[in-house]
């Protein structure tokens, strides 16, 4: 009887509306999630209005347990459609009693799913602020999408006990906190450089320079060509890769980048020709993206060892 009071007494628009306000909410998440997933496997660029979405898709902290951090995310997002969805979908004349059934189950699911995303998307803030120190809409936005399917599992209902509720969500809140300070741990600051690699951040160099892809970075900086670059910027990392660890301290390289090392963001404004990164400026001629060697040694017009291994 309490029960079915409960049920009659809940009949204002955000009682009836809060689950497919909430499906729809956790499937723009999904979407938006899947969408970065696919950018950070492959490798390419997300669609970005500022270069802050790349520079924390290329962090450390885009990844956990080796795998995209967007990924989780997406699982998420779809665990959360498909409880707040789930009941809202059984046709209540029929199956009136599985229905209020699922939702006395599922309420309490997604009211703590909710705050475990409102949590560890108050923590990727608070990277993007002070670690990352880059703006990325995508964040921000899901951080939004957490914040308001928090507040609807809270309003979305009548909550026969409150305190019950709020001892609950302080507890996954914690674990929530507690698990994430965890698992990114062993997390350099992704400014934490090699100060011998021009520019370089996130992950190291780890491929090893032959003699001709140092005679080539050397031969690079004697005619005076400059790489474009951003410390953030996965193409760049990729494009020194190719040089290897001992070539990549020789390259003419230019940070364009505010927060980067030894930054020099004036000399890339005043290039118009640079509107991405990496770009090559190479006896006049501008290269977009990461170079192969070869490339390189033609556009510059090395003569020396071409038995480049990497």
């Amino acid at each position: 009887m309490v029960t079915q009071r409960r049920r009659r007494a809940s009949n204002s628009w955000i009682h009836r509306w809060s689950r497919w306000i909430i499906g729809a909410i956790a499937l723009m998440g999904a979407c938006g999630t899947a969408y970065l997933t696919v950018i950070k496997v492959l490798g390419g660029d997300a669609t970005c209005p500022v270069g802050g979405c790349d520079r924390v898709l290329s962090s450390d902290y885009a990844e956990v347990f080796g795998l995209p951090l967007t990924l989780f995310g997406c699982l998420g997002y779809l665990g959360m459609a498909v409880m707040a969805l789930g009941p809202a979908l059984i046709n209540a004349d029929r199956q009136q009693n599985l229905r209020n059934r699922l939702e006395d189950l599922t309420w309490p699911l997604l009211f703590m799913g909710a705050t475990a995303m409102l949590v560890f998307s108050g923590y990727l803030m608070y990277l993007l602020a002070f670690e990352i120190r880059a703006a990325c809409p995508y964040c921000i936005t899901s951080a939004l999408f957490a914040a308001t399917m928090f507040a609807m599992t809270i309003l979305g209902r009548r909550w026969n006990d409150f305190g019950q509720l709020v001892f609950r969500g302080f507890i996954i809140a914690m674990v929530t906190l507690l698990s994430t300070l965890a698992v990114y741990a062993n997390v350099n600051n992704p400014q934490g450089a090699d100060a011998n690699i021009p520019g370089e951040s996130g992950p190291p160099i780890t491929t090893v320079s032959s003699e001709a892809e140092t005679q080539l970075a050397q031969h690079l900086t004697a005619i005076d060509a400059k790489m474009y670059g951003a410390w953030w910027c996965p193409h760049c990392h990729d494009q020194k890769q190719l040089f290897g660890q001992t070539a990549a301290k020789e390259i003419p390289y230019v940070e364009c980048d505010e927060a980067g090392q030894a930054p020099q963001p004036a000399v890339c404004r005043a290039v118009p020709e640079v509107q991405g990164f990496p770009t090559w400026e190479v006896n006049g001629e501008f290269l977009v993206g990461a170079q192969s060697l070869n490339t390189l040694a033609d556009a510059s017009g090395y003569t020396g060892d071409r038995s480049f291994q990497n």
